[in-house]
């Protein structure tokens, strides 16, 4: 007798896989625009970027890039090896306390430092009266507005990327390895840097090729600070000279830069895997530290949130008390807030909406070439510095929206506007491509909860996909999607380089607000402004403090 083995997938399914390939070309489509775009320029203005302005940008993004990646590997590895191995006064509120910079972005920090240590600031102000020198021509602390200033700053709210994913590692696959040395007899030390550090090197590769992003992707802090970034350099190309052509062409020697960090954080993880055991494991027993071993493990694992989180929040509380009290709340905030809140929940429910169509279709096609491609694809726009993607889907908006405005035209004489970009319908397209790599990796992490026996029970009652998507995996995963839409909901609020360029006329949302008063120096009038979005950059990080606390 012969079987014939069932296919894995109904033809019935087919729409969900392509629907999820077609939104995966919608977010890979920006970068074929680039390159297009890019060609579109003369010969010599290759030859001008070449020789004017990618030397200074690569020289200072790599330089920055180079710090930020040493600071962060440092800072995020030895915290993240003392709260998880020893036990001291203070580590379990230490422990999440550390995520708090993560919800600082890198403008909002430079934004704050800069009035902090600015010559007549509170800082310098109150060294010179502790040391009773008047004028600040007689001391001043080397200027922020540095290199140097920059890797600090961009550091200290950055290395949670490597806390938290070296943290896990030491947790989980190191814990019994680091058990059997200490059972060995080896010294505290020689367990960190003979068996804890080589044990963590792919997980401080994955977290600082994520906190290296975040770096690349900066504009606000790197121009605050006076470094000059591809991401500033491609800002400044197409705003300030009105050179699209050029401003494309430096994005596209960023994107390779981003091709690289990929690459290199692939090879950091070469030849490293890991068996994990079927058994239970138990956690690992922190070694209790005493006097002045204590004490410096507890300023190690303070100073980051120090630096990173609780002097900028601090400055901005008291800064937003003043301001309210000197003049109220503007009218203009309000409006701001009513901007940013729309765009963010309209971007949301767009990113959440496609993000289930490809975590679902990937579900339904497991194994498939299809599905498999489009999931990595839909996943590329993270990846992309949001000045990058600006200028790769710009022209695909602007297209659209001449076909739109020629149609309203010739047949309602509607005067002629632009429909999409005039209406703040494209900062939601880009949001959507930017960050719906994180609902597609939350709601993938949902499905995996489900078990396949479900989906198999479902078409055996006669079910389609959608009506199986619908009655029984969106109730078991509602909280992976809103899980999910939170972070993309904080992410959006707090986006500056895609809000900068596709934003309306005269449309302003928080951080660009922002922006625009520390690019003019007036750094009182956006105190409000930042806080609200330090704020709101909290839940998240509360969310995994809560998650944190059994640990």
């Amino acid at each position: 007798m012969y079987f014939v083995k069932p296919k894995r997938h109904s033809f019935k399914n087919r729409p969900w896989l392509v629907a999820s390939a077609a939104i995966a070309g919608f977010v890979a489509s920006p970068v074929v625009v680039l390159a297009f775009l890019a060609a579109r320029g003369s010969d010599g203005l290759w030859t001008h970027l070449a020789a004017n302005v990618l030397p200074v940008a690569l020289h200072d993004t790599l330089i920055l890039l180079l710090g930020v990646g040493v600071l962060v590997s440092i800072i995020g590895t030895c915290t993240a090896w003392l709260v998880t191995t020893c036990e001291f006064p203070g580590r379990r509120v230490l422990s999440w306390a550390l995520l708090l910079p993560l919800s600082v972005p890198t403008y909002i920090i430079a934004y704050a430092y800069l009035d902090i240590l600015h010559p007549i600031g509170p800082v310098q102000t109150a060294l010179r009266t502790a040391l009773g020198i008047d004028s600040p021509r007689d001391f001043r602390l080397p200027d922020v507005r540095s290199m140097a200033g920059c890797i600090l700053l961009l550091g200290f709210v950055l290395y949670p990327y490597v806390y938290l994913t070296t943290r896990a590692m030491f947790q989980t696959q190191a814990a019994g390895l680091i058990e059997a040395a200490r059972v060995l007899g080896t010294r505290k030390a020689a367990l960190f840097f003979r068996v804890g550090l080589p044990l963590a090197h792919p997980a401080i590769a994955v977290g600082v090729s994520l906190a290296l992003m975040e770096a690349l992707n900066d504009i606000g802090a790197s121009e605050f600070l006076g470094v000059r970034t591809l991401s500033v350099s491609i800002y400044t190309t197409w705003v300030t000279r009105s050179d699209l052509p050029g401003a494309a062409q430096i994005a596209l020697v960023m994107l390779l830069v981003v091709v690289l960090l990929v690459l290199a954080e692939r090879w950091a993880r070469r030849h490293r895997r890991y068996a994990a055991s079927t058994k239970r494991s138990h956690p690992l027993k922190r070694v209790p530290l005493r006097g002045g071993a204590a004490a410096g493990a507890f300023v190690v694992c303070i100073v980051p949130i120090l630096v990173g989180f609780v002097a900028p929040a601090a400055y901005l509380v008291v800064e937003s008390v003043k301001r309210v009290r000197f003049s109220g709340v503007s009218p203009a905030i309000v409006q701001e807030v009513v901007n940013t809140v729309t765009v963010s929940l309209a971007a949301t429910v767009a990113v959440i909406a496609l993000g289930l169509v490809v975590a679902y279709a990937a579900r339904l096609g497991r194994g498939e070439f299809l599905s498999t491609a489009s999931v990595r694809l839909a996943s590329l726009g993270y990846a992309i510095p949001g000045t990058v993607l600006a200028i790769g889907i710009l022209p695909l908006i602007t297209g659209v929206d001449a076909i739109i405005d020629d149609v309203f035209q010739t047949f309602l004489d509607v005067p002629s506007r632009l429909w999409i970009l005039g209406s703040g319908t494209g900062l939601v397209i880009a949001y959507t491509a930017r960050f719906l790599a994180i609902s597609v990796g939350g709601i993938e992490a949902g499905f995996t909860r489900v078990p396949a026996s479900l989906d198999d029970a479902s078409r055996t009652l006669g079910k389609s996909a959608g009506s199986t998507l619908s009655r029984v995996h969106l109730p078991l995963i509602r909280p992976a999607v809103a899980a999910a839409a939170l972070l993309v909901f904080v992410d959006i609020m707090k986006e500056l380089p895609v809000t900068l360029l596709l934003r309306p006329l005269n449309f302003e949302t928080l951080a660009t607000h922002l922006y625009g008063e520390a690019a003019r120096g007036t750094y009182e009038e956006a105190a409000i402004a930042a806080l609200m979005i330090v704020a709101a950059g909290i839940i998240p990080v509360a969310i995994l403090g809560r998650a944190d606390r059994n640990t």
